[in-house]
């Protein structure tokens, strides 16, 4: 296959050329199935939402403004193409604030010496709306203004999952490391 530049890409895209759209995927797909990957359940539910999100992009290649980068704008699409999958359940519980939500210290993910795989195990247990959270704030840098507008929750609600999120992590990631010790 001929590789082109992506703006031609883009604009081929636009013309909804197939070979165009599959070189897209192919650059893309690997790079937005671990972005599913992260705000999805399991390997299925990240398998649905990558299909959901491509068809999303195509549709809609002709609003990307070229400024800013691609993947970037891709990115973006992915996680809201999986966030209003979640929006949609009734399963979404937003639990109210809590008030001292600083209480508990801060761990740091890249410190501990688990795997990738156990470390995302353990976040995609998390319920929807903690690991939704999570991964905006944590892994996106998204910040608590920004998640309370895409998920139409008040700030102290982005926060205080995001506080509870960190606390099943935390004791997940104890519990596992005293597991592991004893073995």
């Amino acid at each position: 296959m001929k590789i082109i530049k992506l703006e031609e890409l883009i604009k081929d895209c636009c013309k909804q050329k197939i070979a165009a759209q599959t070189q897209v995927y192919q650059l893309f797909s690997d790079k937005l199935f671990a972005v599913c990957l992260k705000y999805s359940r399991n390997y299925e539910d990240a398998e649905d939402n990558l299909q959901d999100c491509f068809i999303t992009i195509f549709d809609k290649i002709d609003q990307y403004k070229h400024t800013g980068s691609f993947e970037g704008w891709l990115k973006r699409i992915a996680i809201n193409t999986a966030l209003q999958k979640y929006r949609k359940k009734p399963a979404l519980y937003i639990v109210k604030e809590v008030a001292d939500v600083d209480e508990l210290e801060d761990f740091d993910l890249e410190t501990t010496d688990l795997g990738i795989d156990v470390l995302l195990g353990f976040v995609q247990q998390l319920p929807d709306n903690y690991r939704l959270i999570f991964n905006l704030y944590v892994l996106d840098n998204y910040s608590h203004n920004e998640i309370a507008e895409m998920l139409k929750i008040s700030v102290g609600t982005s926060k205080s999952n995001l506080f509870r999120a960190r606390k099943i992590l935390k004791e997940q990631l104890e519990f596992h490391q005293k597991k592991t010790q004893k073995g």
